[in-house]
């Protein structure tokens, strides 16, 4: 179960930036917008990062130390080559800065735990929300 849930967590993380319709940062809102209205709300955002943090938090500590973090760090690099071409704009590359250790470890101790991962939702739906419209939709992932 946990193996399956990773793979669809993996997927939704960094999979292609553009779906078929090739709409910039369409299959992140695909899997990030939990209410398919058509934008990702900070309530999904806050969702789907617990979901996240639970998938990679191997040994159910509340935290991800430094070997699990390494782990999600592999997993979003490995995912990325999938989407090579699709990951590179601003909006991607904002929505791969909002994972990272550097990010989401408040205290700097190298670990982070459950919550400093969700206390940082509002962080990185700022850094995504381009628009400042309070949601994030696909022209939040366009070139700008």
């Amino acid at each position: 179960m946990k193996r399956t849930v990773l793979t669809l967590v993996l997927l939704t993380l960094v999979g292609p930036a553009w779906a078929q319709n090739h709409q910039p940062g369409a299959h992140f809102i695909e899997n990030w917008d939990l209410d398919g209205d058509g934008a990702v709300s900070l309530e999904d955002i806050k969702t789907r990062r617990e979901d996240v943090f639970l998938t990679f938090d191997a040994d159910e500590n509340g935290a991800l130390d430094a070997e699990e973090y390494m782990l999600f760090d592999e997993a979003r690099a490995n995912d990325m080559k999938t989407i090579e071409g699709h990951g590179n704009g601003i909006g991607m590359r904002r929505a791969l800065e909002g994972m990272t250790l550097a990010f989401n470890d408040s205290d700097g101790n190298g670990e982070v735990s459950r919550d400093e991962f969700l206390t940082h939702a509002g962080d990185w739906m700022a850094m995504l929300d381009r628009n400042g419209d309070g949601s994030v939709a696909n022209a939040d992932f366009g070139r700008q």
